[in-house]
């Protein structure tokens, strides 16, 4: 399936969990935290500016990302769990 976003939204990807602690203990699913970390899969035309036009998106596809814990809604697509995100819900580009 190809999910297109619309505006300034995008498509990412979580990176994988830590699944051990720096001290070697591992981690249950349910004590594992969520990453924050993500790797950007689709990008939408950009936000809409009072004159109508689009602004350029800062964000490009395969960008690794980071963004807040509770940002964008998560949704599943094929079985595979992905986030919707607003372009402003991106904190920082990792280069």
């Amino acid at each position: 399936m190809n999910l297109v976003p619309l505006g300034d939204k995008l498509i990412v990807k979580r990176l994988a969990a830590t699944e051990a602690t720096a001290g070697g203990i591992v981690l249950p699913d349910s004590a594992q935290e969520k990453p924050q970390q993500g790797r950007v899969l689709s990008v939408g035309d950009g936000p809409l500016l009072a004159n109508g036009d689009r602004a350029v998106p800062e964000v490009n596809e395969g960008d690794r990302v980071v963004f807040g814990n509770y940002a964008g809604s998560e949704i599943k697509i094929d079985g595979e769990p992905l986030l919707i995100l607003r372009s402003d819900d991106v904190l920082a580009i990792i280069r």
